[in-house]
């Protein structure tokens, strides 16, 4: 059913996890460059994001247990394994091919205005709703059990509200301080080498707490589970379209938009000497970026997963989680 503020809540968290790290670190919060990195070359930063998503659980079991993301029971066939492997490994293909997924091409990219991002969406969005429809002809999900239309709006108790507020508020404001406490009490003022700012304490916490975010972000929203996913995708079918993901990009995308054009990309970040910003632009577009992008959004339209709520529900479910990222490896091996 449509969450209008549970996902509002988490889109903007969402926002806040993205612009924090570009404007702190200025690095783009891409999921599946990150997954990839961690695998081939991990960093103190990389196990730092992952291990703040981890650690979204206990937050939400303090204050809004009822927002973990409880997934489908995982029952072990060799079908199972080979379709759980081959979705990983489509979609490790694909984001690599097209340089991103959700993350890096719509939270991130299209807020820069970038035209790769905008030509990426606009390719895996038709396809992964395409897919859906096919391979999910009934389009039923479990978000959506009753006859009751799915567009139809549900609200949560004004204690869970109250709650969602309350973590929301300590959560951004703990991104936004803590990292620059920490600069203050570790770095000395002579320390100005490109190499001690890469390392220094302040960037690592600012991925963790950009972790924190995403990952909260990701539960609240509900967009960690994959049929609240696959329920968006059944566009235009209203009696199964959840409109809930339109307001990740209303409250999630906007926002960074509007930010970057506020605050430009020009200077320095808080705890870096510049943007790592990507290279390529709309005239780098290519056949193999446009097919990743085909391929990232089969992958998603047939499970509603991608990389980043694939990593929340590693941590749930640790055999899905290993067939899954397994397959996402190896396809990202692949040169084809």
């Amino acid at each position: 059913m449509f969450t209008p503020i549970e996902t509002t809540i988490g889109a903007l968290l969402l926002h806040q996890a993205t612009s924090n790290l570009l404007y702190q670190n200025g690095d783009i919060l891409g999921a599946s460059g990150y997954l990839r990195r961690f695998f081939s070359a991990p960093t103190k930063e990389l196990l730092a994001f992952f291990t703040g998503m981890a650690a979204s659980y206990v937050p939400l079991k303090a204050l809004a247990p009822q927002l973990i993301t409880e997934y489908p029971a995982l029952q072990i066939s060799s079908q199972v394994v080979v379709a759980t492997v081959a979705t990983g490994a489509l979609i490790g293909w694909g984001t690599k091919m097209s340089n991103g997924c959700t993350s890096g091409h719509m939270l991130c990219g299209l807020s820069r205005l970038s035209g790769r991002s905008a030509v990426a969406v606009a390719t895996f969005f038709p396809t992964a709703v395409i897919t859906h429809h096919f391979a999910h002809p009934s389009l039923s999900t479990s978000v959506c059990p009753s006859i009751t239309p799915c567009y139809a709006p549900v609200y949560p108790s004004t204690e869970t509200t109250v709650s969602l507020l309350v973590l929301a508020a300590l959560s951004i404001i703990a991104t936004r301080t803590i990292p620059g406490i920490v600069a203050q009490v570790t770095v000395s003022p002579t320390t100005t080498t490109k190499d001690a700012k890469e390392e220094s304490a302040a960037r690592v916490t600012t991925q963790a707490l950009s972790g924190l975010l995403f990952a909260l972000g990701l539960h609240i929203s509900q967009m960690a589970h994959p049929d609240k996913v696959a329920a968006f995708l059944s566009f235009p079918n209203l009696q199964h379209w959840d409109p809930s993901l339109a307001l990740v990009i209303v409250f999630g995308v906007l926002p960074n938009l509007i930010e970057n054009q506020v605050k430009g990309l020009h200077g320095s970040p808080s705890f870096a000497d510049k943007f790592s910003l990507p290279t390529k632009t709309l005239q780098d577009v290519d056949k193999r970026f446009v097919m990743g992008a085909v391929a990232f959004g089969i992958g998603w339209g047939l499970t509603g997963t991608c990389p980043g709520p694939a990593v929340l529900r590693a941590f749930s479910q640790p055999v899905w989680g290993a067939l899954w990222i397994g397959g996402f490896w190896l396809g990202g091996k692949l040169n084809i």
